[in-house]
């Protein structure tokens, strides 16, 4: 039995869409590494935003970069990676909010 159409058409625009985020994504790193390496090597911070919007960060991670990063409950949601190109979730104001709303329904 064959599949229909709509179901192999699904299959194939997930893998299009697929490419395009890998390719956004290697494209942004790529443009990180270019940013930097443009620099003078004593000016090279290895963070920054590309196109002053996409932040990236290839520093060495340490406990208290991923703990401000991923912990923060009065930090915002969203906040630039640990390590990497784009953003985390701050799942320390996740549950702060989720504990918030329990509480607040709890009245």
């Amino acid at each position: 039995m064959t599949k229909s159409c709509a179901t192999a058409n699904a299959g194939c625009c997930k893998k299009s869409l697929k490419k395009v985020v890998c390719a956004t994504a290697l494209g942004f790193v790529v443009a990180a590494v270019a940013n930097e390496v443009r620099k003078p090597a004593d000016q090279r911070t290895w963070h920054g935003f590309v196109a002053g919007v996409v932040p990236y960060d290839f520093r060495t991670p340490t406990p208290e970069r991923v703990l401000a990063k991923i912990w923060d409950p009065e930090g915002p949601a969203v906040t630039p990676h640990v390590f990497g190109v784009g953003w985390t979730l701050n799942l320390g104001r996740l549950v702060a909010e989720a504990k918030g709303l329990a509480e607040h329904n709890a009245r």
